[in-house]
């Protein structure tokens, strides 16, 4: 007999239901400064999920966003072109983990899928525990990569080729 429930996919009313949680992160209250880490997320054809939610849990960034009212954690909806975006406070490096574990919620996907985000810039990416665990040729679907204008983008791809690698919590 197993002590897992199961779970069930976010039906057709998060975006009313989870309001409250865009509203807490709608300004990051912080004494550190912020890295931005956009992107959109994709079905198995490469169409965007216009109605998912990505959460994000951010360690490093709780320590320096206790005026927050969940501080480390951000919620947010895709847009119609599947697009989000996390406004993540960088307090320290995040050297070798990831600056973000996130959850993807979305239509149809009976148990959310949980990956995680690092940035490409990190000096000690070769040296990651969680990296060590994924296949080399897969570990590019967990960087997200620098832009002209320092901002990060990271696309989750939920099946496919370019499928991203999503972990198992045990």
């Amino acid at each position: 007999m197993s002590n897992i429930t199961t779970s069930q996919t976010i039906g057709p009313f998060p975006h009313e239901a989870w309001a409250w949680a865009v509203e807490l992160i709608a300004r990051v209250d912080s004494s550190a400064p912020q890295v931005k880490v956009r992107g959109a997320i994709f079905d198995g054809d490469g169409v965007p999920i216009n109605d998912a939610w990505a959460e994000a849990w951010l360690p490093a960034s709780a320590p320096v966003e206790s005026a927050q009212a969940i501080p480390g954690y951000r919620r947010v909806p895709t847009g119609e072109d599947g697009g989000f975006a996390f406004s993540i406070s960088q307090a320290q490096a995040t050297v070798g983990k990831p600056i973000a574990y996130v959850t993807v919620f979305a239509r149809g996907l009976v148990k959310h899928q949980f990956t995680a985000v690092f940035l490409e810039d990190d000096p000690a990416l070769a040296q990651s525990v969680l990296l060590e665990q994924v296949p080399p040729n897969r570990r590019d679907t967990l960087i997200a990569r620098k832009q002209a204008d320092g901002s990060y983008v990271w696309n989750i791809h939920m099946q496919g080729e370019r499928e991203t690698v999503f972990f198992d919590y045990i």
